[in-house]
Parts: C-alpha cells; structure tokens; sequence
C-alpha cells in the first residue's frame, strides 16, 4: 500500500485559515443548539446543503470569529509583526460598526474608550471574568503567521495578542497551547503527540486545568463549564480532531457538541485544516465562505482572498 501524500507546510497554512472560517460559517446557525443538531439535518456526509445558514446569517457568512481573524492578520502584514496598538484600533474600529455578533467581553473592553494597554486589565479587575473563548476563535491567521518563529515566539505572540481583550490569563494560555500546536501541524508533526511539550510551556497556573481537557481520556461531556469557556473550547476541538481522521469529520463532530458552536467548529477547523491542509477542506464548504468586515467599507472576503492572506502570513 502507498503512502498518503503530506500536504506541503503551504497547503497546511491555507488549511488553517479557510478551515477556521469554513468551519465557523458552517457551525453558525447551529450556535447554542441541543447536541446533534448538524447530524440530524445533514446524517450523511458529503450530500451538501450543510451550508445552510440560519440564525440571522447567510449562507457560508462568517461571525466575528474570522472577521477579527482577518484584522489581525491583516495588521501582521501591514505593519510587517506585531504592533499591538494597531491591532487594537482595527478592533475598536470593527467593533464600532456594530458587527452581527461580537462576544460580551470583547465588546465591553472594545468600547471602554479605555488605552490599548489598560482597557481589558482594567475590565478583568472589575468583572474578575474573562475567561471566555474570544481570543482563542481568532487565532488562526496568528498561528500561521507566527509558526516559522519557534515555540516560544509563537506562544509569547499569542498570549499578547489575546490580553488585548482578555484580562484572564486562562484566556492567554489557550490561544498559546492553540497556537504551537498549529505550529507542530504545519511543521508537519502531529499536533497530538506536541500536547506533552505544549503544555510543560503552559504557565504553571493553568497547566493542570489545560492537562484535564486535553487529555486523551477526556470527552466534551466532562467539561465542568459551557464550551465558550476557553479551556472546554479548546479541549472539544482537540477531542475532535483525535477522535475523527478527517477534516469534515472532525468539523461535524465539533457542530454536533452544540452550544458555542461557531467558535468549536473555528478552532477545530484550523487544527484539522493545519493537519489535513486545503485539499481535505470540502470545496463546496470552502467555495460558500465569505467574510464582511463591518467598519472597514464594504469589504467582503472570499476563500481565494483567504487563501492569499495565508500564503503571505506564512511567508
């Protein structure tokens, strides 16, 4: 028997980003649903109509999840790394404009009128609540631009980019762990086996919490916190990708979770999207993505623009 071919690192990159965002429109409608939804309607794989939209989107629209992953790796590029500040304008600017959907938190830190470098500290003082998994559904495009720097770059940039709107540092640490294991994927390692080191480099505070979801043994349904939480989150997308052995199976097996069914599907996308790469995200999912940018005139991204910001993002 032949050996599959491996994606190349390019066809990783853009598995990432256009799986997060496929996955994201395709879990959308069924946001806060009972689990099994997405079976229910669609049992057999591979029939079509799953982008079906509902729930106040369209067909293949996008949420929040990928439009601030778009402002994020647009920054990258534009500024040519990491400028914190400027992130945070083109969040405020978003934010604004009054997208469809923007979580909670990140809309009382957006609109606090407060510094760049203060406003989700100072909210996290006052809540003492921001924990939540709106940091880690915006990742992708950060993962693949900061996988070339090593584990440690990559984890740093994640963790400055999630305080800009998360003042809990269990919301840092996620979007850490999410972003070196996308780093093993496109290294073309198996993000599963990365776990042990990943989480040696997870700060000490969180790591038992982090070890509990993501271990093997673990299942969705042990979570002690609803899945917008960012630990539950992350360990239902990671459960999905060990449980399944395919991008779209993956993806429905994260929909099928119910609850914050847009950001599971997000994140699993862009770790099974990094691992499967583009060639296993279904073109008739990939084909229905589009992404408006409220704030930002009338811009609508579609997959080739995706999968353009990948390849720069990856360099």
């Amino acid at each position: 028997m032949t050996e599959p071919v491996r994606p190349l690192r390019s066809e990783r990159a853009l598995g990432a980003v256009i799986g997060s965002a496929v996955g994201d429109a395709l879990g959308a409608p069924f946001e806060f649903g009972p689990e099994g939804a997405f079976s229910a309607r669609f049992p057999e794989p591979g029939k079509g109509g799953e982008m079906c939209g509902g729930g106040g989107w369209e067909p293949g629209e996008a949420t929040d999840d990928t439009q601030m992953a778009v402002l994020v790796g647009e920054s990258l590029l534009e500024c040519g790394g990491l400028e914190l500040p400027d992130v945070f304008r083109r969040f405020r600017r978003w934010a604004a404009a009054e997208p469809k959907d923007i979580g909670l938190q990140t809309e009382a830190v957006l609109s606090s009128g407060d510094p760049w470098d203060m406003a989700a500290a100072l909210h996290f003082q006052v809540s003492q609540r921001a924990a939540g998994n709106g940091a880690l559904m915006r990742a992708a495009t950060s993962a693949v631009h900061f996988a070339r720097h090593g584990r440690a770059t990559t984890m740093d940039a994640a963790r400055r980019l999630a305080a800009l709107t998360h003042g809990d540092r269990a919301a840092w640490e996620g979007t850490a762990v999410f972003h070196e294991l996308v780093r093993a994927a496109l290294a073309g390692g198996d993000p599963l086996t990365a776990l042990p080191d990943t989480l040696e480099a997870v700060h000490p505070d969180h790591r038992d919490r982090y070890a509990t979801v993501l271990a093997p043994d673990w299942h969705p349904d042990r979570a002690t916190e609803f899945n917008g939480a960012v630990w539950p989150c992350l360990g239902s997308a990671v459960w999905a990708l060990r449980t399944t052995s395919s991008y779209e199976d993956a993806v429905r097996a994260a929909i099928d979770l119910g609850g914050d069914t847009d950001t599971v599907a997000a994140v699993t996308g862009g770790l099974a999207g990094a691992v499967y790469g583009i060639a296993a995200v279904p073109e008739r999912w990939a084909a229905a993505v589009h992404v408006p940018l409220p704030g930002f005139g009338s811009r609508v991204l579609r997959a080739q623009d995706l999968a353009e910001l990948a390849r720069r993002l990856s360099g």
